[in-house]
């Protein structure tokens, strides 16, 4: 039996982890005996079982205060039912793993995550806690799983150990064919927190007539209510709710004339692998997460004077069909899934 464990869960209606699980998962595959554990919280229907998995509701919230106690319950959950494999989707829960090893002898496969103690938006004692995490998953897992070069590298520099390296597929975001296509606006799309550079890449648009669409959780916080403010009164740039439908994310990504991803934090980013399928030129900040998962041949930028200037100089920007072909090879959910399997 293989246990996964440190999603909201699936049906995938949050992140990068459950839309991972979503395509682990296969309705036609019986070959496999999978529970996934999610969040009573986050589901009104709670069927028994979605594509051929079990399902096990945890009566707490998977993110927030309450995430640490959500794994460790799922933890021992999935113990006490013998459980032969355990996937653990982030640290948060990983401080009782000792605990866990003193009874059973389940095969534990952490994938630690972006580095999460390292963001901007934990504070001093939750940063400590969840190094400290980190630490312990690293040490009592069997398989520690990194979705990215440059997260691998620090794991062997900071625990001499050797990850398994493992991105995201972004294949599920090309619903249908591809139409080449430009409307004349770039495109950004993320969570509106400031390790994203948010607002560099409002301010560089707001200094060209180039139109931006950005998407984002604008009103989930005070940084994202001030810079909405700020700048949604830009005639070029036009603030947009987050759309989690995939056909209107399809329509407007395949329409841009190019997209800009700001992340500095975390390792493969789902949203930019996903776009990478999309056979447009891709702006990334200039940090060696991005350079990994685009190998060094996207654009770059490190400021906004920098961003400005790929700005105003899109017509000569020729990555996408490089971006295109990374994605193929390294992008797909059945190469991913093919590598978990296989350290199952």
């Amino acid at each position: 039996m293989i246990s996964i464990i440190g999603t909201v869960g699936v049906p995938a209606c949050y992140g990068g982890f459950e839309t991972l699980v979503e395509n682990l998962l296969d309705e036609n595959d019986t070959h496999y005996d999978i529970t996934v554990y999610c969040s009573s919280k986050s589901y009104s229907e709670q069927p028994y079982k979605y594509k051929n998995a079990v399902l096990k509701y945890i009566p707490l919230n998977a993110n927030g205060a309450q995430s640490v106690f959500y794994d460790i319950w799922s933890l021992f959950h999935a113990v006490y039912k013998r459980t032969d494999t355990i996937l653990l989707l982030g640290v948060s829960g990983a401080i009782c793993l000792p605990f866990i090893r003193l009874f059973s002898k389940a095969k534990i496969v952490t994938n630690i995550d972006g580095l999460e103690w390292r963001r901007d938006k934990w504070g001093k004692l939750a940063k400590k806690f969840l190094k400290f995490s980190e630490k312990i998953a690293v040490k009592y897992s069997d398989v520690v799983v990194a979705d990215n070069k440059g997260i691998a590298d620090y794991v062997l520099e900071e625990y001499d150990l050797e990850a398994e390296v493992i991105a995201y597929g972004g294949d599920h975001a090309v619903i249908d064919s591809l139409s080449p296509s430009d409307d004349g606006y770039a495109l950004a799309l993320c969570r509106i927190e400031p390790e994203n550079n948010v607002e560099m890449i409002l301010e560089s648009f707001s200094k060209t007539n180039k139109r931006l669409k950005f998407i984002g959780n604008w009103d989930n916080s005070e940084f994202g209510c001030r810079m909405k403010a700020t700048y949604e009164g830009y005639e070029n740039i036009e603030i947009m709710a987050p759309v989690y439908e995939l056909s209107v994310l399809f329509l407007i990504r395949q329409k841009c004339s190019f997209y800009v991803h700001g992340h500095s934090a975390g390792g493969t980013n789902p949203s930019l692998v996903e776009m990478m399928h999309f056979n447009k030129n891709i702006l990334a900040f200039d940090c060696n997460y991005n350079r990994a998962s685009t190998e060094d041949r996207a654009e770059y930028f490190v400021n906004s004077n920098e961003l400005v200037n790929h700005i105003e100089n899109a017509s000569i920007l020729n990555n996408s069909d490089k971006m295109t072909e990374i994605a193929k090879r390294c992008y797909t959910w059945k190469v991913v899934k093919q590598q978990y399997f296989d350290l199952f």
